[in-house]
């Protein structure tokens, strides 16, 4: 009997396979015995027979049983599976620093650094990885690394010593090393069989003028409700720090880590994935690269399992027969940046709000030329922090909150943002909007906020339910949406 490394239903998993459904993309993967191939539910190669296919959760499970990943449907492009862990709040978060190369390059940090930044000991954290994933940290670190040193080899022309840089490797020969151990070929062999085999174009790689550029292919899970989100943000955009040249499009500039660059994403939704054009001031920004895809990632909200959101929407009864398919989160690059956008946007009109943001980034947001294209970036907490905030028509108590904000940020970088309650003229409304905006918490219904308190008093009373007390009414509704909260609060905004 075929053993099988999935919690996914079996049956779902076989039709899903077998329909290639797009839905179920990065949820789980298939591998081939025959073969020693482990693949995407959307591969586009002849389906095996069943009695020759085994489930796993993670792309990570399927390599460490020996199988080696598909040149055809690219498992490293799946989306990731996000799937509400509850009571592994820990994991999560060791995951997600993970991920965003924590443990990658010179600078990465050992398990023992980081089990300290999680607050736990090096030993639980060992045990966290070993119960859930079935894999060392360390191990779970290195395939992530070998993951998004494989995207960029199949996607770009970035050269292999780049490549092994842009993944966090130290040395080209150790890379070398673990690629062939773990995926079975040399990254040279598989830049030339990907050459052969995929049918995407390959990326131009343009080191002029200052700048590195290239075009990565970031899938997502259908549906995708593209206009809503394209309408928000434009209604929201910064002049010169975001752009939407057309209605499959949208831009923006960005720094992290103190590395500059920006971003063009154009809708593919035939494919279900976003054409991404990045491009970095020089080729020393390429350590940061897998952290900016994750970003990009997330501001998109491209790793959305949004048909189980969907369907637990659905079960609301005062919004089920309203909700929109496919709405997601759009995100804004930073916390700092959500809070200041929560800030300016206290009891005024959206257009309002929309007109102080551009004023604030006018006034203190450094201008820069990255390629071909003069940008803005977001004022830095420090800039903000001494700003006298002249150019803002808005109370003095608002500005007073906003240096204070600023200057709390420049001093405590990775502070928890409940710890922002503790700044005069900072409260729980904001702090929700930077989670869910700025960190894109997935689980944030807005109670305070007056649009979505109008929303829900008027959909009870439109369906004859009893709402005399609001606060009962969304800590229910809030129970009940568990963990999707923002997801509503997003499509009573959109009503």
């Amino acid at each position: 009997m075929v053993q099988h490394n999935c919690q996914t239903d079996l049956q779902a998993c076989r039709k899903a396979r077998l329909t290639r459904d797009p839905r179920f993309d990065g949820q789980f993967f298939i591998g081939v015995v025959t073969t020693k191939i482990y693949c995407r539910p959307i591969c586009p190669a002849v389906s095996p027979k069943e009695q020759n296919v085994r489930y796993f959760d993670t792309a990570l499970q399927a390599a460490n049983a020996g199988l080696r990943p598909c040149l055809r449907c690219r498992p490293d492009s799946a989306p990731q599976s996000y799937a509400w862990k509850g009571t592994q709040t820990t994991l999560d978060r060791a995951k997600a620093l993970i991920d965003s190369g924590a443990m990658s390059g010179q600078d990465g940090e050992t398990v023992e650094s980081l089990s300290i930044r999680l607050g736990i000991s090096s030993r639980y954290l060992r045990k966290l990885f070993q119960d859930k994933l079935g894999t060392s940290v360390k191990s779970y670190a290195q395939y992530q690394q070998l993951m998004l040193a494989k995207q960029l080899l199949h996607q770009t022309k970035l050269s292999i010593t780049q490549v092994a840089f842009a993944a966090g490797f130290n040395s080209i020969r150790r890379f070398n090393e673990v690629f062939q151990q773990t995926l079975q070929l040399t990254p040279s062999d598989l830049r030339k069989k990907a050459t052969i085999t995929s049918d995407a174009t390959k990326a131009e790689l343009l080191e002029t003028k200052g700048r590195i550029a290239l075009n990565l292919q970031l899938s997502f899970r259908p549906p995708f409700s593209w206009p809503e989100q394209h309408h928000f943000y434009q209604v929201r955009a910064v002049q010169n720090m975001e752009w939407l040249n057309d209605e499959l499009s949208y831009g923006r500039s960005f720094t992290i880590n103190e590395v500059s660059g920006y971003f063009n994403a154009r809708l593919d939704s035939a494919a279900n994935l976003f054409n991404v054009e990045i491009v970095l001031e020089d080729d020393s920004a390429l350590a940061q690269l897998g952290l900016i895809i994750n970003e990009i990632r997330r501001v998109l909200d491209l790793n959305a399992n949004i048909a189980q959101i969907d369907n637990a929407l659905r079960e609301l009864t005062p919004i089920s027969s309203l909700m929109r398919k496919g709405l997601r989160l759009p995100g804004v690059w930073s916390a700092f940046e959500a809070g200041c956008r929560a800030v300016l946007g206290q009891q005024v009109s959206i257009v309002q709000a929309s007109k102080l943001l551009n004023q604030l980034v006018l006034a203190y947001g450094e201008e820069r030329t990255i390629g071909d294209r003069r940008v803005k970036l977001f004022p830095t907490p420090a800039v903000i922090a001494t700003a006298e905030l002249n150019e803002l028509r808005m109370p003095g108590a608002r500005k007073k909150a906003l240096n204070a904000l600023a200057q709390f940020v420049t001093e405590n970088p990775d502070t928890d943002l409940a710890d922002w309650l503790s700044i005069k003229g900072i409260g729980p409304w904001t702090v929700a909007y930077a989670k869910m905006r700025g960190q894109s918490d997935p689980d944030v219904l807005l109670c305070g906020d007056l649009v979505v308190k109008k929303r829900i008093l008027a959909l009870y009373a439109e369906q004859g339910l009893k709402c005399d007390n609001y606060t009962e009414i969304t800590e229910s509704l809030a129970k009940q949406i568990a963990p999707w909260g923002s997801y509503l609060t997003f499509q009573l905004w959109s009503l």
